[in-house]
């Protein structure tokens, strides 16, 4: 599914697998591999692999979310609002 699809596996979807799942591997979940981890791998690593690197070898990092600045107001109205607001800060 696409980012702005809100059937399963879109990034409007809040089930498993979606971009606004809280579970894991969904892009709200902030565990490894979760569209909303810092570490290696995942959506808010800054390094290779990562889904905020901009490096010139970028591996092609996979998401399901929407795009960012959506994803960071679905995030706060989810109450997730810390996280909605370190995205919004790492935009340019």
């Amino acid at each position: 599914g696409g980012g702005m699809y809100t059937g399963p596996g879109g990034g409007l979807y809040t089930g498993p697998g979606g971009g606004l799942y809280t579970g894991p591997g969904g892009g709200a979940y902030t565990g490894p591999g979760g569209g909303l981890y810092t570490g290696p791998g995942g959506g808010l690593y800054t390094g290779p692999g990562g889904g905020m690197y901009t490096g010139p070898d970028d591996p092609g990092y996979m998401s399901n979310i929407p795009p960012w600045y959506i994803f960071a107001k679905y995030l706060a109205e989810m109450g997730m609002e810390d996280e909605a607001r370190f995205i919004l800060s790492q935009l340019p």
